[in-house]
């Protein structure tokens, strides 16, 4: 996860406000005033160039919020009240993962190249004599200027110039990605090819306009606690980075939310290292060379999406949430479940699994807790305490480490791809070929884990230190 900026403090204050209103039963009523209220007429604008642009921003912001992607806006007159309304009486949920708040996203640079001073304002000119696009034309005092509109962000003139004098600004949300599913459209305003995108979320903490969201579910999984529903909260083992309580604590807390229950992947989590255990001596007894984890949706993704020669080597056990779902459904069959967890790619699995109902992040979590005025408290441990391998899952190393404690006798030559950069995407793409460094190759999207999830509420240095101390491994 990236270190915390306004933007994601923006975000959670629209949460936890919408949450509230929804809790005092005000949401329809009150939200259209939401943006004023926030933005009242004598408010300086912050890094906007007037109030009402700001306005108009958060109500967008608010859209995703509510589960709806932006592009579903057909009429700009729609009042927020009746996308609340539409919101808590659906019974279905949107099957878009992300969407980008186009009003947010106008503020980003337009053309990745620009002239700086530096510029001599050469007789050579090889930046406009290589410009395929003639691009470049030259000010009164001789220096380069770049077309922006017949720019295509090719970089020779970069190359060319002997001063360097022209610098490549990133996008932060295209340099985020690993394998280049976010660009431009015609209008300036990124666009999420969704052929290629493997939900990795990079891209929602990277923007700094906070211009790119998920379309969540969280008033789907309220209205269903509204309603009377059983419902069923499974938590990633990470959530213990997120909270500095005991587990217990934590689940106690979040079943006054209103879940029926609160249980931990972690005891899923097992399930899948025991299978993987037997299907990494399957493959290595039959010749394969070697076998990777197959945990992490995004990697799954990027598999099928990117490096589709690598999927003989992919093993076929599913996730620790796989398996905890089907625990669920044996003690409450009729209940919905809800995955709660730091991942943007857990809501593409859930879409693949119908026993699955929602997904909820610790971002949303924490701001339940703080629109519902929960408090975690010291509470009587209850229930079974899972595995603590099961919960080192949460962390690079983690799967590898509870299969080598299962299966003590297994010749593991583990090798660790923590972080799903470019870099690493080129790695697995050689390990594809056949060759890698050891037989159980452990790929997590996340630097350092689950614990670092784009979701997550804090930053990975301090979740870090919080998961070993749960894990007793400081004092």
């Amino acid at each position: 996860m990236a270190f915390v900026n306004n933007t994601m403090i923006i975000r959670r204050d629209l949460m936890a406000k919408l949450i509230t209103l929804f809790n005092e039963n005000r949401l329809v009523e009150d939200i259209d005033r939401l943006p004023v209220d926030m933005k009242p007429k004598n408010a300086k604008a912050r890094g906007r160039c007037c109030i009402y642009k700001e306005r108009a921003i958060l109500k967008y912001k608010m859209l995703p919020i509510l589960g709806y992607a932006i592009d579903e806006e057909e009429d700009e007159f729609t009042p927020l009240s009746a996308y609340a309304k539409g919101a808590l009486e659906r019974t279905e949920t949107k099957k878009t993962i992300l969407t980008v708040v186009d009003e947010a996203c106008t503020a980003c640079v337009k053309t990745n190249y620009v002239v700086t001073n530096l510029c001599k304002g050469c007789v050579g000119r090889p930046c406009y004599m290589n410009c395929p696009k003639d691009a470049i034309s030259f000010l009164e005092n001789g220096q380069a200027h770049i077309d922006h509109v017949k720019c295509v962000n090719c970089g020779i003139c970069k190359e060319a110039c002997p001063y360097h004098s022209i610098v490549y600004i990133p996008v932060p949300c295209e340099e985020s990605c690993p394998v280049k599913a976010i660009q431009k459209d015609e209008n300036g305003i990124e666009h999420i090819d969704e052929d290629k995108c493997i939900y990795c979320g990079k891209c929602v903490n990277a923007c700094p306009f906070g211009s790119i969201y998920e379309v969540s579910q969280l008033f789907d999984v309220l209205s269903s606690i509204k309603r009377g529903e059983q419902i069923v909260a499974i938590m990633a083992p990470s959530i213990m980075s997120q909270f500095d309580h005991p587990i217990h604590d934590i689940a106690a807390a979040i079943k006054r939310i209103g879940f029926t229950e609160a249980i931990e992947v972690a005891f899923g989590a097992m399930e899948t290292t025991k299978r993987e255990g037997q299907e990494l001596q399957e493959k290595l007894e039959s010749g394969q060379q070697f076998m990777t984890t197959s945990c992490c949706t995004s990697y799954v993704e990027l598999v099928n999406k990117h490096i589709p020669e690598m999927k003989p080597f992919v093993s076929h056990t599913a996730s620790p949430m796989y398996y905890t779902v089907e625990l669920v459904k044996s003690t409450h069959p009729d209940a919905k479940i809800v995955f709660i967890g730091p991942c943007v790619s857990k809501r593409k699995e859930v879409m693949d699994n119908p026993d699955i109902d929602y997904v909820l992040t610790f971002e949303e979590i924490d701001c339940l807790f703080t629109g519902l005025g929960i408090n975690i408290e010291t509470t009587a441990s209850t229930g079974e305490t899972a595995p603590m391998a099961g919960r080192g899952f949460a962390r690079a190393g983690g799967v590898i480490a509870a299969v080598q404690q299962l299966y003590p006798n297994l010749a593991v030559k583990p090798v660790q791809v923590s972080d799903l950069h470019k870099k690493n995407v080129a790695l697995l793409r050689a390990y594809a070929k056949g060759k890698a460094p050891g037989n159980f190759i452990e790929v997590m999207a996340c630097e350092g884990g689950c614990i670092s999830g784009p979701c997550g509420k804090i930053d990975y240095g301090k979740a870090a230190k919080i998961f070993r101390k749960q894990m007793g491994e400081v004092g």
